[in-house]
């Protein structure tokens, strides 16, 4: 035994003293408020058990980032939050609802109008955000003097992105959306024949009609983000990086892309090898409820219970619309836990519990749990597909219809429209997800799926960050692609070449052949 001590201690000093180890690196961090900051504390909680040393900048009037962690360091930085106001998104609600009232081509052309005016003003307020930053020396040498290893951050917002670049830090994105679309978008290819552009609410299965509205959603993505987002930036980079730079190279530059997404939830298209797939990555088994909501759910008996959830940003609806679902929910023989925040509605049953805040993970993953009526939010899709649990959609703002729409085309998923839903509408929704198998065993399916990995999300996602660190950064990953031209990444050049070649070639057979039968009509003509 006393032979054995000796070679486990070397063992677990070669472990500790390994070079695979990059414990104690300091990283920036730059989050997105609202529901992009769960995505990102979860990781930061990650790095920072792993002895990683985090300094996150923020906005002094941020919603939900805290100026005091047990988990990291804050900074006060100018950000949007200092000049948006979250009533801002329930306006915005308002708008989608009227434009949903159009027909099915015209409608998802309205909402992006709503999301290009949203683009006008907000990148104006990050370029005036980040030229703060950037053009105080003083805050520029302190980062410059903490030696940061790493850049983290969300890139949704271009705050992280242009001040890693400036500091000429390796970066890692925490991505799904980016500029005006989803991540895929802007650094793999991207065939809109098969991939439906973000916005558009189509399959990769798309008929000719189709495939007009996915060509045209994604023209109208090329000309915002030429027309519309390039230029709110193009001071600040004229006076502080080199010529030529622009916000998309920038982008591209990202050593490591850890996408919030993956092929058990999106359609098959192709990727990068620097795209990392971390999808459901803040999903976990379900811890136990607190004693008076486990007493709830227990009292469901074998009917079960039904949990809502609308997400961040969005409180509540209009009185017309919670009153058709509290109406609905006291028809139901199952338990109701409704996040809501507002007036109480008048048509609650008995059978309804109202709360402001809910252990939505915890309460997904108990065993009476039997569906989930969300908005369609990422986060909340995952933990659905984690836990098996069959989604009715309530979609309102931005992706959410995108992600409801890729459940309901899996037979996983209903889809209600608020701007028009009714008491029997609802209704009739709910009992189908309940009272029909198949929706639960395709949801079960993906979570089969989702759990069938090499090795949890999370650890991926620490992995390929702490990679980055240890190897000062992944350009290897990158691709040369992303250097050329336009028209010589189509091969448009060549194209051309090609095509003036044949038709020169055609060109001079023409020519001898008129030539050789000029020739031969003159000799004709002579023996005559």
């Amino acid at each position: 035994m006393s032979d054995v001590i000796p070679v486990f201690l070397t063992g677990l000093c070669f472990l500790l003293l390994s070079p695979t180890g990059c414990s104690g690196s300091k990283i920036l961090v730059v989050p997105v408020d609202g529901s992009h900051w769960i995505n990102m504390e979860v990781l930061l909680r990650e790095l920072h058990a792993r002895g990683h040393n985090i300094t996150v900048l923020r906005s002094a009037k941020s919603w939900y980032i805290p100026s005091n962690s047990t988990i990291f360091t804050s900074i006060n930085v100018p950000m949007l939050e200092d000049e948006a106001d979250m009533n801002y998104y329930n306006k915005m609600l308002l708008d989608v609802m009227e434009c949903r009232r159009l027909p099915t081509f015209v409608r998802t052309f309205c909402q992006r109008h709503l999301i290009t005016s949203m683009l006008t003003t907000g990148h104006e307020i990050l370029a005036r955000a980040a030229a703060t930053m950037i053009d105080d020396p003083v805050f520029i040498k302190n980062l410059q003097d903490e030696k940061f290893d790493l850049m983290l951050t969300d890139p949704a917002l271009t705050l992280g992105v242009l001040l890693g670049s400036y500091l000429k830090l390796p970066m890692v994105f925490n991505v799904r959306w980016i500029n005006n679309g989803e991540g895929h978008f802007t650094i793999a290819p991207s065939p809109v024949s098969y991939v439906p552009v973000p916005g558009s609410e189509l399959h990769d299965q798309m008929d000719f009609l189709q495939r007009i509205n996915n060509m045209l959603h994604y023209l109208l993505s090329v000309v915002e983000q030429h027309l519309i987002i390039n230029p709110a930036y193009s001071d600040l980079l004229q006076r502080h990086f080199p010529p030529g730079t622009d916000l998309l190279s920038l982008q591209l530059s990202g050593d490591i892309w850890l996408v919030r997404t993956n092929f058990v939830f999106e359609f098959p298209r192709p990727t990068m090898p620097n795209l990392v797939y971390i999808g459901g990555f803040q999903c976990k088994q379900a811890r136990p409820l607190p004693a008076e909501l486990e007493d709830f759910m227990q009292s469901s008996g074998e009917h079960g219970v039904v949990v809502m959830s609308l997400g961040t940003f969005v409180s509540a609806l209009s009185q017309e619309v919670t009153e058709a679902i509290a109406a609905a929910f006291a028809q139901l023989p199952q338990k109701v836990v409704w996040r809501f925040v507002g007036e109480k509605p008048s048509s609650l049953g008995n059978n309804t519990l109202l709360v402001k805040w809910l252990p939505q993970n915890d309460l997904l993953g108990h065993p009476k749990t039997r569906a989930f009526v969300a908005h369609g939010g990422t986060n909340g899709m995952y933990e659905a597909i984690y836990h098996g649990v069959p989604v009715v959609g309530l979609p309102l703002l931005f992706d959410q219809f995108d992600n409801l729409h890729r459940l309901k085309v899996r037979g996983a998923a209903r889809m209600v429209e608020a701007k028009s839903l009714t008491k029997e509408d609802f209704l009739e929704a709910l009992k189908d997800i309940l009272e029909t198998p198949l929706y639960r065993n395709n949801m079960q399916r993906l979570s089969q799926l989702q759990h069938d990995q090499p090795m949890p999300p999370m650890d991926t996602a620490i992995f390929w960050t702490e990679y980055v660190i240890r190897n000062k950064g992944a350009a290897h990953l990158q691709s040369a692609g992303f250097n050329l031209p336009w028209y010589s990444y189509l091969s448009l050049d060549v194209a051309v070449f090609i095509m003036a070649f044949i038709g020169f070639f055609v060109w001079g057979l023409v020519l001898v052949c008129r030539i050789l039968c000029c020739r031969r009509s003159r000799r004709k003509i002579k023996g005559e």
